[in-house]
């Protein structure tokens, strides 16, 4: 099943092998398996534990009753599996993340340049571990944990936590374009002040209350402004993925939220910008 490479993983490939940095992906197994999305799980799993045994040489040898795989929820482009291992001989059990890329999704993701960034981003230390890849998606790291609930966030504390991670994050160093990625949860959208704190932590995470008033207002500004382009950019999302994506996903009335969300924010934010902009001249 190893054989040749999809160019993705090829060209992540090539250019780890240019450099002997941390995030070379050299070492990280690749199998050319294709795994069919549309199938019920029950005829998925097989799939599942011979791809899990063509990627993982210490694996091939084991019985198939000793592989669990169960679905993930929360996966809407991907479909996410857990598989879970027993290993015998070492009386221990290992968890891996299998995604599977939602058909087509290709269109609004840039694949290639999703491998790249995890791949550095998996060295610095942040998020699940790049661990294969396959024809259609790749495994990773899994990650035992919880998501937080709008109310954690809305914490001062944990907010102030994630805002210095996130300032962490941005200064990974990944090649190619610095294109923003687009995430918006308008149905708990934080307030301004909330996002303020935010951004004080953000710019500043020892010394927030140093952070000027300007400096704030600007993060602010340009931050709402890209509101509106991620609604746009989730909305086509919604669209193709209503036509393409065997997830089961009120995709269609999600594009209606996020695209009359855009409607509704517009000229707020069109106002809010060109004031902005005209006090700055």
């Amino acid at each position: 099943m190893g054989a040749a490479k999809n160019n993705n993983w090829a060209i992540l490939e090539a250019e780890g092998g240019r450099g002997n940095d941390d995030a070379s992906s050299s070492q990280i197994p690749y199998s050319s398996s294709v795994v069919d999305t549309s199938l019920p799980l029950p005829l998925m799993i097989p799939r599942i534990i011979e791809l899990c045994k063509d990627l993982f040489s210490n694996w091939r040898e084991l019985d198939d009753s000793l592989f669990s795989v169960e679905r993930v929820s929360g996966g809407i482009t991907n479909l996410l599996l857990k598989v879970s291992v027993k290993e015998e001989e070492e009386d221990k059990e290992s968890s891996i993340t299998v995604r599977l890329y939602g058909p087509n999704t290709d269109y609004v993701i840039n694949r290639q340049r999703e491998l790249q960034a995890i791949k550095y981003l998996s060295a610095a230390g942040f998020g699940a571990k790049l661990l294969g890849g396959f024809g259609n998606g790749m495994v990773q790291s899994f990650i035992k944990a919880r998501t937080l609930a709008p109310s954690d966030v809305r914490q001062p504390k944990i907010a102030a936590e994630i805002a210095k991670e996130l300032g962490k994050f941005h200064k990974v160093n990944i090649p190619g374009p610095k294109e923003p990625q687009l995430w918006v949860d308008i149905l708990n959208y934080p307030t301004k002040e909330e996002q303020y704190h935010f951004i004080k932590h953000y710019l500043q995470p020892d010394k927030p209350d140093e952070v000027s008033v300007g400096e704030v207002e600007s993060v602010f500004i340009e931050t709402d402004a890209y509101k509106l382009a991620s609604h746009l950019y989730w909305a086509v999302w919604a669209i193709i993925q209503a036509r393409m994506s065997p997830i089961e996903f009120d995709y269609l009335g999600y594009f209606f939220l996020r695209y009359n969300e855009y409607k509704k924010q517009k000229p707020l934010t069109f106002s809010l910008v060109t004031s902005y902009l005209s006090a700055s001249v």
